[in-house]
């Protein structure tokens, strides 16, 4: 087997078109801004118990790859340990820290639709994007699941390859 390069020392590189849009994405939008919004709804360190929570502006991003590349909360969470150019847009360093858990995504989008947020800042940022000449486009990445079905007893005689199903939720 041959040994693998570490991530980071690669001379091989492409700059792919996800890279190249998250990295517009991280210097155009006003993520500052968008975080004194969620701000006075975010839990402080100490205020719940428990582990402290993630810093807010990761949680932000994290919610817009969710928007932008259609993804459920088990998704973005499976996406940010798979891609590079993901982590490096919401600023996870795996060797420091773990990426936010599927509960964790879900219970900060749930907070965010609890107080009217989510579409308000999903506006704010279309809006903001548009007065810079930039459109979105939402895209699409679905989840696939193998699942063992027996076979029906019409076909009894030849095997039943596994079924795949798919899907997507946001």
């Amino acid at each position: 087997m041959k040994q693998q390069t570490l991530t980071g020392f690669e001379k091989h590189m492409k700059t792919t078109r996800r890279a190249q849009f998250l990295a517009d994405m991280a210097s155009i939008v006003p993520w500052r801004e968008l975080t004194e919004v969620v701000e006075p709804v975010y839990p402080k360190v100490g205020e719940l118990g428990g582990r402290p929570p993630i810093e807010l502006q990761k949680m932000l991003r994290i919610y817009f790859l969710q928007l932008w590349f259609n993804l459920s909360d088990p998704a973005v969470e499976e996406a940010l340990y798979d891609s590079v150019s993901m982590r490096s847009f919401v600023g996870i360093d795996l060797g420091a820290e773990a990426v936010p858990d599927e509960t964790t995504v879900c219970k900060f989008r749930h907070l965010l639709e609890k107080h009217g947020l989510g579409k308000k800042l999903l506006i704010a940022v279309n809006e903001y994007l548009r007065i810079h000449g930039i459109k979105i486009a939402k895209g699409t990445i679905v989840d696939a699941t193998i699942i063992s079905a027996p076979s029906s007893t019409k076909n009894r005689r030849c095997t039943t390859p596994p079924r795949v199903s798919s899907g997507t939720s946001g």
